[in-house]
């Protein structure tokens, strides 16, 4: 499997794209679309995730087959398969109600959106933040065998390195 990271929108959100063989998972469409086309073009979009609804991770989602679109509305927590990709769904809400994570066991792989960065976590003071549902997100998440976390913004990780550094893992 091939991961392209596209820096898109004001925000700088990363739009994941998954590619294995001829077919394509995206991850947060945030915005500029024209530079996620050439990524997908000639492919077949098995599907779209969304970590969470804010306005930076899904300004171009209309850009994509509405039938392909999968976020918390439409995906349960537990394992999944669209097309030839198999991932595991995660809740875990504190920056929006609806955030998903999505944990590709079999490739050592976390897209966490905006409820874990390199070094931090997601800001809870938003509409629809909760610093106590982040602090249970946070304690599920630690349970997780070491993977590479590939966060909304910003530079991808490790959850090791999130549970030996940082502060927000450390209060527990």
């Amino acid at each position: 499997m091939v991961l392209d990271t596209i820096s898109v929108g004001e925000l700088r959100t990363n739009c994941y794209i998954l590619t294995l063989n001829n077919d394509v998972l995206v991850i947060d469409p945030g915005d500029e679309y024209q530079k996620i086309k050439p990524y997908i073009q000639g492919k077949n979009v098995s599907g779209v995730l969304i970590t969470h609804n804010h306005s930076d991770h899904i300004g171009a989602i209309d850009n994509f087959n509405q039938d392909c679109i999968y976020g918390f509305k439409n995906l349960k927590v537990g394992m999944h398969q669209i097309g030839p990709f198999k991932f595991e769904v995660i809740y875990t809400p504190g920056h929006a109600e609806d955030c998903l994570t999505y944990y590709f066991a079999d490739k050592g792989m976390m897209f966490t959106g905006d409820f874990l960065f390199r070094g931090t976590i997601g800001r809870t003071d938003f509409e629809g933040g909760n610093p106590s549902a982040m602090k249970r997100s946070i304690e599920k998440i630690k349970k997780y065998p070491d993977a590479l976390v590939y966060p909304g913004h910003g530079m991808s990780t490790s959850l090791q390195a999130e549970k030996e550094n940082n502060i927000y893992f450390l209060k527990g």
